[in-house]
């Protein structure tokens, strides 16, 4: 992509932090949307619950990466916090989706997150971006959640659904806090360990977003997970061989649904989702394997 004006928002998290240093350090102008009064000239206010977006401060923008949304793993899954992921994410697109069809020189590309918990619990059986979506909580909040990015797809800007797994990263997600556990020696399989992790390393993520930005035929679902997806016990595994700690411990299902509540379900479901279009479209991964994505986060 030639040097371009993007806007990004949950820019302050983990994927989106890493996107804008990647994107700065190439000589991109980043505008980050942020929920308090705009300080600076590469800031735009937005208030995703009230559904409004300073949408001058979109003007001139070439792409429109929309990563926030509430952490799925960051509370127990009350009535209320339920409520909190589902409008954190479909307010939010909504929003911004809106905010993008109503510029008179809209963007040339939207990619809205979302995730491989679309899918539902699918086992052992591979599924690529064709495969329906599964039942429950999750799948129904992606559904609702790409389903509000309409506005911008139907305004004629290309629009892509970034659906990520389990971002292998020191600094954050479900790995930044395992990594202590396991180098602690306390780490272990989950349940019955044989559900199905598909993960993607950071450096990766961001590679993909990009690849995504840059490839004007990718539109539509897009799963961001590497090409081998492995099950929680290759996990607790690869995280021991490479950590050099014993991994000996497990946490039987029935205290997972103890301590977690609904929030086991996502843990102990299995999705083996594979990147389908990302490779088609001549994406390349840097660590397709669990044991490069961990030693690479250690990095």
């Amino acid at each position: 992509m030639e040097k371009s004006r993007i806007a990004v928002s949950g820019a302050s998290g983990l994927v989106g932090s890493a996107l804008v240093r990647s994107l700065r350090k190439d000589g991109h102008q980043v505008v980050r949307l942020v929920r308090r009064p705009a300080r600076t000239g590469d800031e735009v206010t937005w208030d995703p619950k009230r559904q409004y977006v300073d949408v001058a401060g979109l003007g001139g923008c070439d792409a429109v990466v929309h990563l926030a949304g509430a952490g799925v793993g960051d509370h127990r899954w009350t009535p209320e916090y339920r409520r909190e992921i589902r409008d954190s994410r479909v307010l939010g697109t909504a929003a911004l989706a809106q905010a993008v069809a109503s510029l008179d020189v809209p963007p040339r590309v939207f990619v809205s997150g979302s995730a491989v918990g679309y899918y539902g619990d699918t086992g052992d059986r591979p599924v690529d971006e064709d495969a329906p979506p599964g039942e429950g909580f999750l799948p129904g909040v992606c559904v609702e959640w790409e389903e509000a990015a309409a506005p911008a797809r139907e305004a004629g800007v290309r629009t892509a659904y970034a659906r990520t797994g389990l971002v292998v990263a020191r600094e954050g997600g479900a790995w930044g806090r395992m990594f202590p556990l396991f180098k602690a020696g306390l780490g272990g399989r989950l349940g019955s360990g044989r559900q199905y992790w598909s993960f993607i390393a950071l450096h990766d993520e961001v590679a993909a977003l990009r690849h995504i930005l840059d490839t004007d035929t990718l539109s539509g679902p897009v799963n961001l997970t590497a090409p081998e997806p492995v099950t929680n016990r290759e996990v607790t595994a690869a995280m021991g061989r490479v950590l050099r700690r014993p991994t000996a411990f497990a946490v039987p299902t029935p205290v997972l649904r103890t301590v977690l509540g609904e929030m086991a379900s996502d843990v102990l479901s299995s999705q083996r989702a594979l990147p389908v279009r990302l490779l088609e479209s001549g994406f390349s991964f840097a660590f397709p394997r669990i044991d490069d994505a961990i030693r690479a986060a250690l990095r």
